[in-house]
């Protein structure tokens, strides 16, 4: 288990970090095939086996995951650094994970994620 995948998420963070997610899976989803858009759904897998996005859709999705995180909490964060690549399970894997990695991270800069 990594150190991101403990713990439970505040619900107000959580529900803040969940309208981000669908907000950036709308704006992906407007420039996907039908047969490629991503679900809302915890167990949607994004990349890697049986993923729905492709290396550059990916990095699209992380683009706009950090800006609608940023809009919507108030709070800068990189997902794609050296300390996500290089995790054994990767944060990228399903929407469940990336949320539990981005709550990780406003943690763990102790940014206000209050507005």
């Amino acid at each position: 288990m990594q150190a991101w995948d403990s713990g439970v998420i505040g619900a107000n963070l959580n529900e803040q970090i969940e309208r981000a997610l669908s907000r950036a899976i709308d704006d992906l989803n407007l420039q996907l095939p039908e047969d490629r858009k991503l679900a809302k759904s915890p167990d949607a897998v994004l990349f890697g086996k049986n993923g729905q996005l492709d290396s550059l859709g990916l990095v699209s999705f992380i683009v706009e995951v950090e800006r609608k995180v940023e809009e919507e909490l108030g709070v800068s964060i990189i997902l794609a650094d050296e300390r996500a690549l290089s995790q054994q399970n990767s944060p990228f894997m399903s929407l469940q994970s990336l949320e539990k990695y981005v709550a990780f991270l406003i943690k763990e800069d102790g940014s206000s994620h209050s507005k």
